[in-house]
C-alpha cells in the first residue's frame, strides 16, 4: 500500500474545506453595507450599487453570545410581520465557512425592501472552541445543522404568525435545508426552495471524492476520514458518493409539495461538475446563469452577490412579478 495516494487522499479533502472557507472569506472580508441614502427617492438598485448617498460602513466588531456575527442588513427582525404580497418569511442559509452577516450583504436588504420578512442565521458553529474558530458557519455535519433550522424555522413561524418559509440556500445552504426537508418534517413548512450553486450529486473536487473513496475502500475511514471529519464536519458529505447524498437522492432528492428552483453557473470551481447542481422533480426549475446572460461569469462564491441571480431569485419567490435579469 503506497502512501502518496494516502496523504493525497488527506490532502485534498482537507484542501476541500479550506479553499471553501478562505474563498468564502475572500468574498466576505470586506462586504458592501448599505444605509438608506438621503434621497428618498433612490430605487433598490441604486442602493445595490452603492450609488451617490451611500455609505459604506466598516466591518462592525464581532458580538458575544453563540453567533458572533452582526446581522445581515434588513435581516432577522422578528418583529417583522408578513404582507398580503409576500405572507411567507425568507430564510437565507450560507455556505460552508461564510456566516449570515456576510454572504447576504446584498440580497438581504434587497429582499427586505421589497418588503419580505427577511431573516439570515449563521448556522453549524462549532461554538466549543475560541473565537475565531466558534465563528467559522457550517462547521458541523450537515444532519446536525438541519436539526439547528429546524428549530429556527418553528422560532421564525411562531414569532412571524406565518404558516410557510421560502428558503433560500448558497452552496452548503442549498444542500443542508434539503434533510430538514426531507427526513425532519420540513415540507409541511417550506413553499419555495431556491438554490444558489447547489450539489445534489455532490462534488469530484480535483478528484478528492475518488481519493475518499479509495481510502475507505483501504480501511483507512476509521482514522483518516474520522480525523477530516473533526476538521470539517461536511466536508466529505458534499464529495460524490458519500453516504449523506446516497441518503438524500434514495428515491429522488425532490421533495413533493415543495417548489424548487437551482441556479448553477458555468464558472463554478468547487461544485464539479456543475451540472451536479440539476435536479429531478415535477416542481423543479433548473437554472444555468449564463443561459439567462451569456457574458455573467460569476463563480460559485460571487453568485451570491450577483444582482443577475438576485432577479432570479425575486423571480423564484414571487413568479407574477417574474421579469427578465438586466444582463451586463
Amino acid at each position: 500500500m503506497r502512501p502518496i495516494p494516502l496523504l493525497a487522499a488527506a490532502a485534498s479533502a482537507l484542501l476541500l474545506g479550506g479553499l471553501l472557507a478562505s474563498g468564502t472569506a475572500a468574498a466576505d472580508t470586506t462586504p458592501p453595507g448599505l444605509s438608506a441614502p438621503a434621497d428618498s427617492t433612490a430605487s433598490v438598485d441604486d442602493l445595490l450599487m452603492a450609488g451617490p448617498g451611500v455609505d459604506i460602513p466598516q466591518m462592525p466588531e464581532p458580538r458575544s453570545g453563540s453567533d458572533p456575527w452582526p446581522d445581515a442588513p434588513g435581516a432577522n427582525d422578528f418583529s417583522c410581520r408578513p404582507t398580503q404580497e409576500h405572507p411567507r418569511p425568507v430564510v437565507l442559509l450560507h455556505g460552508y465557512g461564510a456566516n449570515g452577516f456576510a454572504n447576504w450583504q446584498l440580497l438581504s436588504p434587497r429582499l427586505a425592501a421589497r418588503g419580505y420578512c427577511v431573516f439570515a442565521p449563521t448556522y453549524g458553529l462549532r461554538t466549543e472552541l475560541p473565537f475565531p474558530l466558534n465563528a467559522v458557519g457550517g462547521a458541523v455535519p450537515l444532519e446536525q445543522s438541519a436539526e439547528e433550522l429546524s428549530t429556527y424555522v418553528d422560532k421564525v413561524l411562531e414569532s412571524t404568525g406565518a404558516e410557510e418559509v421560502d428558503i433560500v440556500g448558497h452552496s452548503e445552504g442549498s444542500l443542508m435545508p434539503n434533510y430538514y426537508v426531507k427526513f425532519l418534517g420540513g415540507s409541511e413548512k417550506v413553499r419555495n426552495y431556491v438554490a444558489l450553486t447547489p450539489l445534489w450529486d455532490g462534488t469530484a473536487f480535483f478528484g478528492a471524492a475518488e481519493l475518499n473513496r479509495l481510502g475507505i475502500a483501504w480501511g483507512l475511514d476509521p482514522t483518516l476520514g474520522r480525523s477530516i471529519d473533526q476538521i470539517c464536519g461536511p466536508c466529505r458529505q458534499f464529495l460524490t458518493g458519500s453516504d449523506f447524498l446516497a441518503e438524500m437522492n434514495e428515491g429522488g432528492a425532490a421533495v413533493p409539495g415543495v417548489t424548487y428552483t437551482t441556479i448553477m453557473t458555468k464558472y463554478d470551481v468547487f461544485v464539479q461538475p456543475y451540472t451536479s447542481g440539476f435536479l429531478e422533480g415535477d416542481d423543479v426549475t433548473n437554472i444555468v446563469l449564463q443561459d439567462e446572460c451569456r457574458t455573467d461569469i460569476s463563480g460559485h462564491i460571487a453568485a451570491a452577490y450577483d444582482p443577475v441571480v438576485h432577479r432570479l431569485v425575486f423571480n423564484a419567490l414571487d413568479p407574477d412579478s417574474a421579469r427578465s435579469p438586466r444582463c451586463l
